[in-house]
């Protein structure tokens, strides 16, 4: 008896730019809230004034990547897939261009991102230039004649400093009829030379029916409960405009998190240290990892508004509450610059795989010791 062949599981990876359990932006079928920039990006392919390299910029979670694989999808596409299109950026979802883009095996698709360490079973910290050096060969295979190129580059923030100058190089002196996409929710970050070469767009915030209509697409594309209307005004209110914020939120006791900050700094000057304590601990296993990374961005938000709120009188409640017991006008600057100081120990955090609880216990500590000057 002759046995049939051992046939080996094709490993797949988990991708840093996709929420488990729902779609991924290239898998995402309609865009809301960002008709004027998808109309900017139709007029220049339709006009043949298709820069060779765009900068989608915007806070993180709003579609700038749901633009940029639509972008890609409509380049890519025959002209008679276009013109079967509803119009913008649209193609038919059975056309060859959108299955392909899907399947991210299109010929003349290129996605540059942070690779996953199967070994050591995360993502690398940054975009390196390895990574880059793929668009050697994949500018030495020939494009058929009028066909466009795209490299889509998810985030450009993510390079380093040697990705970013072989990055360059190719804006440089780019190929004919290939297009770099460059999605960014930190453009300050970019090299100006890069910033440079390439034409911005710059997507704003959504709106709240933009966000309940993009929240339910990805939804009912997902496998999980949506959240409820007694919890969506105020998931809406701390998500600012970011669908990607508000899903993790919703699954992340993002709610809960918002109450324990409100919580801890409730007697300021004075802090509950118990409570965070307790919240050190809770956030410090490396399964938390995503509790952690919501933490840290409600906390900066609600730091950035207690300034906001003393500088300008503007804000939520608690935030002007406690502005107005411990931010005084000539201190400002102190708290701006404790601010920007706390942002960046989070990112050396986690880019070392530093010790989240200290981090956490000696934030608390420096806000408390800012907080009684």
């Amino acid at each position: 008896m002759v046995r049939a062949p051992a046939t080996r599981e094709i490993e797949v990876f988990p991708e840093a730019d996709r929420l488990q359990g729902f779609p991924h932006p290239r898998e995402t079928r309609h865009l809301f809230g960002h008709q004027y920039a998808e109309q900017e990006l139709s007029d220049a392919l339709q006009k043949g004034q298709v820069h060779h390299g765009w900068l989608v910029t915007g806070a993180p979670g709003i579609g700038k990547a749901t633009l940029a694989y639509r972008f890609a999808k409509c380049l890519l596409a025959s002209e008679a897939e276009r013109e079967a299109a509803e119009g913008g950026l649209s193609v038919p979802e059975a056309s060859v261009a959108n299955r392909q883009v899907v399947a991210l095996s299109h010929p003349g698709l290129l996605v540059l991102r942070r690779p996953y360490d199967p070994s050591g079973k995360r993502f690398m910290a940054s975009i390196p230039v390895d990574e880059v050096r793929r668009l050697r060969s994949f500018l030495s295979h020939r494009a058929a004649e009028g066909s466009w190129r795209v490299v889509i580059v998810d985030a450009a923030d993510d390079l380093n400093i040697n990705a970013a100058n072989a990055l360059l190089k190719s804006l440089e002196e780019p190929p004919e009829r290939m297009v770099f996409v460059l999605i960014s929710s930190e453009p300050g970050r970019l090299l100006n030379t890069v910033r440079s070469r390439c034409r911005r767009l710059e997507l704003n915030i959504l709106d709240e029916a933009s966000l309940r209509a993009a929240t339910d697409q990805a939804f009912k594309v997902g496998d999980a409960e949506p959240p409820g209307e007694d919890v969506w005004g105020e998931l809406a209110e701390l998500a600012q405009g970011s669908v990607r914020r508000l899903i993790g939120m919703h699954f992340a006791g993002g709610l809960d998190l918002h109450k324990s900050i409100r919580g801890i700094f409730g007697n300021w000057p004075a802090v509950k240290w118990g409570q965070v304590h307790t919240l050190a601990e809770s956030l410090a296993p490396a399964a938390a990892a995503e509790r952690y990374k919501l933490y840290n961005e409600l906390l900066f938000d609600f730091l950035a508004g207690v300034v906001r709120a003393a500088a300008v009188d503007e804000g939520g409640t608690s935030q002007r509450a406690v502005a107005s017991k411990v931010v005084r006008a000539e201190r400002l600057a102190s708290w701006a610059a404790l601010w920007e100081t706390i942002v960046r120990e989070e990112a050396e955090t986690r880019a070392l795989n530093l010790d989240r609880r200290a981090f956490i216990l000696g934030t608390i500590q420096r806000i408390e010791a800012e907080a009684r000057q």
